[in-house]
């Protein structure tokens, strides 16, 4: 919320009589004056308006937070005399020069609907001396625009040099609404409209009671400044978090990091799955059963299901040397032991000699 004070020129010549603008230039101006001077104050309460002539060259106004009066001087200007558009911003410039409160920017918004009779040098002139005591210029040109349009463009450009955006100028033609084009335009842009169609507090009159408004509108840039947070939190969680197998992946989305934890994790369940699916053969045997070694050494030595096993498990190729070897060790060892049982049993046991009683 930037603490601005501005001062508005307000074209009364003459050519305000005209009624291209419904019902006259001079009452479209006045409700266009009041959009602003609305938003200025609603945008923070501690902004400060004053209202200045270009005809009569009065500052109907000075410096001021209340709205109520700038309106009352406003409804009262009538029609009188030529604009002096020069004159009327050093007026401007010096009033805003003098504001009580020094840290406010300023800012001077000029309403020309007159033809503009000054030198186009020495409107470039003004414009540097703007820039030099950091004044910002907004322009609403309507009712002459066809004269007018190429001297303040130039005066806006200049004030805003090569990189400069804080000053505007908005040409508005005969037909639309001198309030609708203003605000649509960058002049407002940014601004609290409140009740004038923005998104301000419609149920709070910020003129009675600037303390609650200004504590409201802190409140929304806190809950606004903590929602983008966790909103930002949550994406990069997302962002980080390694997608399940089961998901569509698109791997060309992803960091070479992330694909290969991805891989990781696929073969690793893959591993799971085929030992998983290979004990099944092991694991529908009674406990007892394996518990005995012999049950358990005739399992092992059954050549077609020790194939089976070796064929299921990954990576291990049954048609390889190494493989065909221990298999072959495997079968010879258990024929030996077998074997060795077979002759034990053969064998008697020796008897034992009998003492004589």
């Amino acid at each position: 919320m930037v603490l601005e004070s501005t001062v508005i020129c307000v074209d009364n010549s003459e050519f305000m009589r005209n009624g291209d603008f419904v019902p006259t230039r001079l009452l479209a101006q006045q409700d266009a004056v009041n959009m602003v001077c609305t938003s200025k104050t609603r945008a923070n309460p501690e902004n400060t308006v004053g209202l200045l002539t270009l005809s009569s060259l009065k500052v109907l106004s000075t410096l001021t937070t209340e709205v109520g009066k700038v309106m009352s001087c406003l409804h009262a200007i009538e029609p009188e005399g030529q604009v002096n558009f020069m004159t009327g911003i050093k007026i401007a410039q010096l009033a805003l020069k003098h504001r009580q409160s020094k840290n406010h920017k300023t800012r001077i918004v000029v309403f020309v609907g007159s033809p503009i009779q000054s030198d186009e040098k020495d409107l470039q002139r003004l414009a540097k001396k703007l820039k030099k005591e950091k004044v910002n210029v907004d322009i609403v040109n309507f009712g002459e625009s066809d004269v007018n349009t190429e001297k303040l463009t130039n005066f806006v450009n200049t004030l805003n040099g090569k990189e400069g955006t804080s000053s505007h100028i908005i040409t508005v033609s005969i037909g639309p609404s001198l309030s609708d084009a203003l605000m649509k335009s960058p002049i407002l842009a940014g601004e609290d409209m409140g009740g004038v169609g923005g998104g301000g507090f419609d149920f709070i009159d910020a003129n009675q009671d600037p303390e609650l408004a200004l504590a409201l509108r802190v409140s929304l840039e806190e809950q606004r400044q903590r929602q983008e947070e966790e909103n930002k939190g949550s994406t990069t969680a997302s962002a980080t978090e390694t997608p399940a197998m089961g998901d569509n992946v698109d791997l060309s989305q992803l960091s070479e990091e992330e694909q290969i934890a991805l891989a990781m994790q696929m073969s690793l369940a893959g591993v799971e799955d085929d030992v998983g699916e290979t004990s099944e053969g092991i694991t529908d045997l009674p406990d007892d059963d394996l518990a005995d070694p012999d049950v358990l050494a005739d399992v092992m030595a059954d050549p077609e299901f020790l194939q089976q096993v070796l064929t299921d498990l990954p990576g291990v190729d049954p048609s390889s040397e190494a493989v065909k070897s221990v298999m072959g060790n495997i079968q010879k060892g258990n024929k030996n032991k077998k074997d060795e049982d077979d002759d034990g049993d053969g064998e008697s046991a020796p008897k034992k000699p009998r003492k004589d009683d």
